[in-house]
Parts: C-alpha cells; sequence; structure tokens
C-alpha cells in the first residue's frame, strides 16, 4: 500500500440524515449533515418522505463537502458509503451515488457497517478525542439501537447484549410524544430534566435477563401512570413536567448504567466507550464520567458532531478499511438489516 495521502469522501444515508465528509487519511476535513424537518410534523420518520429528502439533498451535500474541504473530486482515493442497517429507500440513494460517482472517477468503493461507524467514531484523529484502547466495551445508543459490544480489534466486535423491543432511542421519543413533546423528543428531555426531581416518580425497571435491554415495559408504565394521573388532574402534565422528564431520564440512565456495570465485571474490561445518537445525553455522559472514579473505568464519549448519523464516521471505517484493501465490487446493494 501506498504511503501517500488518503482522500475518502464518505457517505452516510441510513436514516433521515443525508451526510458527506472528506477524511485526509484519519483526519477530517469536512463533515456537512443536511437534516429533514419534515419529519417533525409526523412524530417520527415518514421513510418514503426520508427517501426523497435523501434525494434532493445528496448532490448539494457532496458538492459543499468537497468544497468544504478544499479539494477536486478527482484528488478523491475512494469512496464510503453505508451500505445498512437503515431504512432500505434510503441506503439504496446513498449506496447508488456513491457506486456511481465511484465507477465513474474509477476509484475504490467501500462499503461501511453503520453500527460498527458509531464505534469506530472513536478513531477518528482529533486532538479532543482520545482513542480507546483494545479490547474496551462499546454502547451504541440510539433511536434505532442499543447493545454492548466487545471490541478487540477494528473489525473484531462482538455483541453481548442488545435491546429485545424498543431501543433506548424509541423510548425518550416515545415518552415524549405521551407528554405532548415534538419530534424529537430526546433533546427536551434531556434539557426540561435538569430542571426536575429525578426521583419524583418512580418508574420500574423492566427484568431482563443478561445483558439484553428492554424498554417496551417502560414506556407501558410511563404511558398508564400519565393516563392515571391526567384523568385525576387535566393539568397534571404542564405542573410537573420538568419532575416527569427527570424522572424517566432517571430510569432509563439506570438501566443502561446497570447493563454496563453488569457487561464490565463479566468481561473484566473497564475501558468504555459510547456511540450514536442518545450519547449526546448530558445524564448519560455524566454517569460514564462518574463511572471512571466509582468502578475505575476509562471512559470515552465522542465529540457531539460524531454521535447523531454522520458521514465522518462512515469516513474513518472508509479509511481502515483501504489501509487493508477491503474493498467492494460495484455488485454490491443495500443491506437493511445487515449485522455487526
Amino acid at each position: 500500500m501506498s504511503t501517500k495521502d488518503v482522500y475518502i469522501l464518505a457517505i452516510e444515508s441510513s436514516c433521515d440524515d443525508t451526510s458527506a465528509a472528506v477524511l485526509k487519511n484519519a483526519k477530517v476535513l469536512s463533515n456537512v449533515v443536511a437534516n429533514q424537518k419534515i419529519h417533525e410534523a409526523y412524530g417520527g420518520v415518514v421513510p418514503e418522505l426520508a427517501s426523497r429528502a435523501h434525494q434532493q439533498n445528496i448532490v448539494p451535500v457532496v458538492h459543499q463537502a468537497l468544497a468544504n474541504a478544499n479539494i477536486d473530486k478527482k484528488q478523491l482515493t475512494a469512496i464510503a458509503f453505508t451500505r445498512g442497517p437503515g431504512l432500505m429507500g434510503s441506503l439504496l440513494v446513498g449506496t447508488s451515488f456513491a457506486k456511481s460517482l465511484a465507477l465513474g472517477l474509477a476509484i475504490p468503493l467501500i462499503e461501511v457497517n453503520h453500527m460498527q461507524a458509531h464505534i469506530l467514531a472513536h478513531f477518528i484523529e482529533d486532538d479532543a478525542q482520545k482513542i480507546p484502547e483494545f479490547p474496551f466495551l462499546a454502547m451504541t445508543i440510539s433511536g434505532g439501537h442499543t447493545q454492548i459490544v466487545v471490541v478487540k480489534h477494528h473489525f473484531e466486535m462482538e455483541v453481548i447484549g442488545e435491546t429485545i423491543d424498543d431501543a433506548v432511542g424509541e423510548a425518550y421519543d416515545k415518552s415524549g410524544k405521551i407528554l405532548g413533546l415534538t419530534y424529537p423528543a430526546g433533546p427536551i428531555i434531556d434539557t426540561l430534566a435538569k430542571e426536575g426531581n429525578p426521583k419524583a416518580f418512580p418508574f420500574p425497571k423492566p427484568k431482563v435477563e443478561g445483558l439484553n435491554f428492554s424498554f417496551s415495559g417502560l414506556k407501558t408504565a410511563i404511558l398508564y401512570f400519565i393516563q392515571k394521573q391526567t384523568k385525576e388532574n387535566p393539568n397534571f402534565i404542564e405542573e410537573n413536567l420538568k419532575d416527569i422528564c427527570a424522572s424517566i431520564q432517571y430510569t432509563i440512565v439506570n438501566i443502561i448504567l446497570d447493563k454496563l456495570k453488569k457487561a464490565s465485571k463479566q468481561t473484566g474490561i473497564k475501558t468504555i466507550a459510547i456511540g450514536g445518537g442518545v450519547s449526546a445525553n448530558s445524564a448519560i455522559r455524566k454517569a460514564l464520567k462518574d463511572g471512571e472514579f466509582k468502578f475505575g473505568w476509562t471512559s470515552h464519549i465522542p465529540k457531539f458532531e460524531y454521535t447523531t448519523d454522520n458521514a465522518a464516521m462512515i469516513g474513518i471505517v472508509g479509511y481502515l478499511k483501504y489501509l487493508q484493501e477491503d474493498f467492494t465490487d460495484e455488485a454490491v446493494t443495500a443491506n437493511s438489516r445487515i449485522k455487526i
């Protein structure tokens, strides 16, 4: 493999954010994300609308990423793209664009697993970000995923715990919907929780075997609680919103922390890294930092721009795969249910 600089154009289109990034080796030169506000009116992502918006956004987003990085497309070494998991229609847009551009430029094409990318975002070269040492435990927490993964090497990963129903991000958003909050509700609950009493309303923690998670029962408990209270007092939500949010967040964070403690004890691994959109949550970040003093953990928390779906994390995986000459041929297709 040549020692000259590697320029990766990365494309991410797994859900409702269209993103493109340019990396020079492991360093991010640009990371552009186009959000889709249209889904707010529906209280969740509408797959058909998402794929249409990707079609509209992908060309200007890629153009902007190249412009921000101040490089020409002819300087690119390879194209990396999200193959899955995600929404099929959204993935198809990114996959088709990446295949066409790689073919047109006659450069290698590299497929990336979206969930691996959330974990390997920690390997982006950034002065503000420590790189975890192998082996480490990674917790991926987002709207669609909740997993605990043993990471033995860049591409040697084992899922040892995952949700059996809703993901943690769904628990936040569905709780927010019950409370009448706008989508996405996670950041709103996080903000309101800071001013509330986390022990005002005790919610049950689901009893799930091993290292797996369940958030469906918590969501149902919150629904029944709110229905009961508003029947007695129609203004209950309005009068207690901050305390309700604080109590919901306190319960969710404790569920996550309990499983992380158990996983660390079982594996003997004390290096913990988080990733995914919900890793932007302030209470989860604080709990992980507190774990350094309480449990002797070494924690790795990504920069905010690398938590939600973004192409920079796709680019770092693309770079690592490029070094191994792990390329994809033009016959590749999107896979909405691909596993780590």
